[in-house]
């Protein structure tokens, strides 16, 4: 099977909403977000048969460049196989920059990517990234 990322489709709403709710994320207004192509899936397939294993929900910024990443989720057991990565690359690639809010947890993978952050408080934290 060959991996893909791609604008999420409005069929797809079902496969997002259930990564995004395992993953306890809850980004508003997804289905809107599908209609404006402000979600992507990444996966694997080959056309007629795919697999969703994780997904981006990005927010435009009002007057800047760039848009937020509402959120970003990937089906456990796929996790660590560069699917957030490619999800990431994929959006800055359209966007040009990205900015993002996270716990701990995941600040070594928006680390890894190349994001600078700072702290908003003593667990949270606020990243930039700009395509060069």
């Amino acid at each position: 099977m060959k991996p893909f990322v791609r604008p999420a489709r409005s069929t797809d709403t079902l496969e997002v909403r259930r990564i995004l709710d395992a993953a306890m994320l809850e980004p508003g207004d997804v289905e809107g977000r599908i209609e404006t192509g402000d979600v992507f899936v990444a996966g694997d397939g080959n056309g007629d048969e795919e697999r969703i294993l994780g997904t981006i929900v990005l927010e435009p910024i009002e007057g800047e460049r760039g848009a937020h990443v509402s959120a970003i989720g990937v089906r456990r057991r796929h996790r660590g196989n560069g699917l957030g990565r490619r999800l990431i690359r994929h959006a800055l690639e359209r966007e040009g920059r990205l900015t993002a809010r996270f716990d701990d947890g995941v600040r070594p993978f928006y680390e890894s990517l190349g994001f600078a952050i700072e702290p908003l408080d003593e667990r949270r934290h606020r990243g930039v990234v700009v395509d060069d």
